[in-house]
């Protein structure tokens, strides 16, 4: 179902490069600025780094709780205002992290933060894309994720020359100021959107899960979504220091960490090109066989094969990154799309708020023993995803 516009802002590409845009600038500000700040904030505070990694799982945590409500939102009202809404709320947290001055006022700011994620990262992205295209989405969903893919790349050198030059709390200021001068303008480009009143009538269901065995559907995609999102953030916290504890040397783990993010952004491509025929539970059920695959490489060939069970791991997180918008839209159509996808996306910020911890526990008492964890919790997301039903229309739904 097509959602009548009001006020078009500009074509699909122009929207795909301005949301992209923002959403590069929201991940970069929050997900990703701990990995650059935590220690200099810590020593500073006086506190061990884990307070600032634990704010961040804090903060995870709330952006999950707060999703379903604001996918409800934006399934009425669209997402414009929303997103830049989320902005103002990116920049007071940073501009009240970048004044902390003991625990109390760390934890507040990454509770406006947290807020801030739950009404701008991707899940939002994604749901006005799908109020505003309906079943079309797809493309734009992928072009947004390929954008905001190098969130990291662009994120980490910057937020490393701004704390070189003027100290982790001017940095925090700049990421606020930021916000204001360049992601609220782009999403306030946004298409508007007429308010909807509707919930899920029974004709804006897709072909692929009919509305009897849609809760089953949304429960398979929770866990998959939770045990996929697992494997990514706990990996991503230890990868390096778990290939040099599989005989890899220090640099050959860094080039291997490194092929990581190409490797997510090749997959979106891929998924981009001749993925994009087939329908979003092919790829998804593809992606949860890459780390398996690059796991069982590397376990059996040594550490020479670092790069190659990177390359497999990196590919994976970047088509199910995809997924977490195109297949619940391809199984459920786009009315209520938003609402759904918070639900369905809940259980993954829980896991991927305390993977970290656990799997750095894991490799602390069995060692690389613990990548076969991460085997069995991708293997058992495919097993999930194979139990739904095949889509009647095997095409793609964009």
């Amino acid at each position: 179902m097509r959602q009548v516009l009001a006020g078009q802002a500009g074509g699909p590409l122009a929207v795909v490069l301005a949301l992209g845009t923002a959403q590069t600038i929201a991940w970069a500000s929050s997900y990703y600025l701990p990995a650059i700040l935590a220690a200099p904030i810590a020593r500073e505070l006086d506190l061990s780094p884990t307070y600032v990694f634990g704010a961040l799982s804090g903060a995870l945590i709330i952006s999950g709780l707060l999703g379903p409500r604001v996918g409800h939102a934006i399934d009425r009202f669209g997402g414009r205002g929303l997103l830049a809404i989320s902005n103002f709320v990116f920049a007071v947290g940073l501009l009240m992290l970048s004044a902390a001055h003991n625990v109390a006022v760390l934890v507040a700011a990454w509770v406006l933060l947290g807020i801030g994620m739950g009404m701008g990262l991707y899940e939002a992205a994604f749901a006005t894309l799908a109020r505003i295209y309906g079943t079309g989405a797809r493309k734009s969903i992928t072009g947004i994720t390929l954008i905001a893919g190098f969130a990291s790349t662009i994120g980490w050198p910057l937020s490393t020359l701004l704390y070189d030059e003027f100290g982790w709390r001017a940095t925090c200021q700049i990421w606020a100021l930021i916000h204001i001068a360049m992601a609220l303008p782009l999403n306030l480009f946004l298409p508007r959107v007429v308010p909807s009143g509707l919930e899920v009538p029974p004709a804006a269901q897709a072909e692929g899960v009919s509305r009897r065995s849609e809760t089953f559907a949304m429960v398979v995609l929770a866990y998959m979504f939770a045990a996929v999102g697992f494997v990514s953030s706990g990996l991503s916290a230890i990868l390096p220091t778990m290939l040099v504890s599989l005989g890899a040397t220090p640099a050959a783990a860094l080039f291997a960490a490194a092929l990581v993010g190409p490797a997510q952004v090749g997959a979106r491509l891929l998924e981009a090109g001749w993925l994009a025929r087939y329908h979003p539970l092919v790829s998804a059920r593809l992606a949860t066989l890459m780390n398996p695959i690059g796991v069982i490489t590397l376990i059996l060939g040594g550490p020479v094969f670092a790069p190659v069970f990177a390359i497999f791991y990196g590919a994976g997180n970047g088509i199910v990154t995809i997924a977490r918008g195109t297949l619940p839209l391809a199984l459920f159509g786009p009315a209520g799309f938003g609402k759904r996808v918070g639900v369905i996306s809940l259980p993954a910020r829980a896991t991927g708020a305390f993977a970290p911890l656990v799997m750095g526990l894991m490799v602390e008492h069995v060692g690389s023993q613990a990548l076969w964890i991460t085997v069995l919790a991708s293997t058992s997301a495919f097993v999930a995803l194979s139990l739904l039903p095949k889509p009647r229309n095997g095409g793609a739904h964009s």
